[in-house]
């Protein structure tokens, strides 16, 4: 199968590649800078282009680009940043999408369970509405501009991702150095619910997303059960062999972080209905066994 994957770069969108490759596929990697290798193709996610010959021939789209949302304090600057790269890379893949003679057969988007908002103690699933604040309104607007896509036909699925639990990236990625040292321990209270993924499982389910036909619109891509904050910490703690005596106080957080501390101690209690309905089969569900398949991860 040909397919074409934005985002190559980051944690999940590696990850998928080298698993895709890893089984015959032909992918295409869309890069913003000239290509440099033979599977890249150029694209430019604010002025809309994606090179011509990039999509032809493609079974699946896999869109997976946009800023991280944890990488910088939230200033009104970075703010419109991690909403441009999303809704405009966005409406450029559909758009483009919709203009071929023959798109593919399907468009995979990342998405987030920042959908929901902080769910406090409610468990919800896909059929839940919108949360209220920042990252509910961006994810919003990130799957609306999938739009034409969708009105072209073409089977267009939202991966709500939560939590991914990676040691060489993303943001768990920097917890693992925090708790080795024995320096870690819970976030505010420890109350609020932490809607999870082992790397592994995130991958398998994109793959999932691709193939299984009757699955479209938003999919929750979390483990079966959500945890407290506090039931992670204590898992790390198990897992590494370390404390987990230091609690980081709501103000500490909030100074240091600013408006994002306000989604770390925020709750989401997210479960993944539709693909667990869709028959898919998580390899890592509880939290110690993905805590320690990131770590097997990490040493290969």
């Amino acid at each position: 199968m040909r397919i074409v994957v934005t985002g190559s770069a980051g944690l999940i969108g590696a990850a998928l590649v080298r698993s895709l490759r890893a089984d015959g596929h032909d992918i295409v990697r869309l890069v913003r800078r000239a290509p440099t290798a033979p599977d890249e193709a150029e694209w430019d996610p604010r002025r809309g282009h994606v090179a011509p010959a990039a999509l032809t021939g493609c079974q699946a789209v896999v869109h997976l680009a946009g800023a991280g949302v944890g990488d910088h304090r939230w200033s009104a600057e970075y703010k419109r940043e991690i909403r441009d790269s999303r809704v405009l890379g966005t409406t450029a893949i559909a758009t483009a999408v919709a203009a071929m003679d023959t798109p593919p057969s399907v468009l995979v988007c990342g998405s987030a369970v920042g959908y929901y908002g902080d769910t406090g103690q409610r468990a919800v699933d896909e059929s839940a509405p919108a949360g209220h604040g920042f990252l509910p309104s961006v994810c919003v607007e990130w799957e609306a501009a999938a739009a034409p896509a969708e009105a072209a036909g073409v089977r267009t699925v939202f991966a709500r991702t939560g939590l991914v639990v990676a040691a060489e990236g993303g943001a768990w990625g920097k917890l693992f150095p925090i708790f080795r040292a024995g320096i870690g321990g819970r976030l505010g209270t420890g109350r609020q619910y932490w809607s999870y993924i082992a790397l592994h499982d995130e991958i398998a389910a994109l793959r999932h997303l691709i193939v299984t036909r009757e699955l479209s619109g938003p999919v929750n891509l979390t483990a079966p059960e959500p945890l407290t904050n506090r039931e992670v910490t204590a898992a790390m703690g198990r897992v590494l062999r370390r404390p987990t005596l230091f609690a980081v106080p709501a103000p500490a957080m909030r100074l240091a972080l600013g408006e994002f501390a306000e989604d770390v101690l925020g709750s989401q209690r997210v479960r993944p209905a539709k693909l667990l309905a869709s028959g898919f089969a998580f390899r890592y569900p509880g939290i110690d066994e993905a805590i320690r398949a990131a770590l097997a991860g990490e040493r290969r």
